[in-house]
């Protein structure tokens, strides 16, 4: 069975844990099977990197490190503040999540 978290890729997420508490990012990617979620400038790590395509002089570089899943809590669309997401299934047997307090449709 695939795994799934409740968050995707492109949601607005603010961080719950952690040294960047408080501050919203976009979800850039998700790691299902660590459980580890991606968010755009946040969670910076600094990387010693080697000469490169990417990267033709190397040096120090700073990139986002992923952060585990349960640090993250998605925005509701209807009013910007955090809330957790639940799913529901409709009658076709489609998925979707809704925001736990509003009821707000996600996506």
């Amino acid at each position: 069975m695939k795994k799934s978290l409740h968050v995707k890729k492109g949601d607005t997420v603010e961080i719950i844990a952690g040294s960047d508490k408080g501050q919203r990012g976009k979800v850039l990617y998700t790691v299902a099977k660590k459980n580890k979620v991606v968010v755009e400038r946040l969670n910076m790590v600094k990387r010693h990197q080697k000469p490169n395509q990417k990267y033709p002089t190397g040096g120090i570089i700073e990139k986002e490190a992923p952060m585990d899943v349960s640090n993250v809590r998605l925005i509701s669309p209807a009013d910007g503040k955090p809330t957790r997401a639940k799913r529901h299934v409709l009658d076709n047997g489609k998925v979707m999540r809704r925001c736990a307090r509003t009821g707000e449709v996600f996506e």
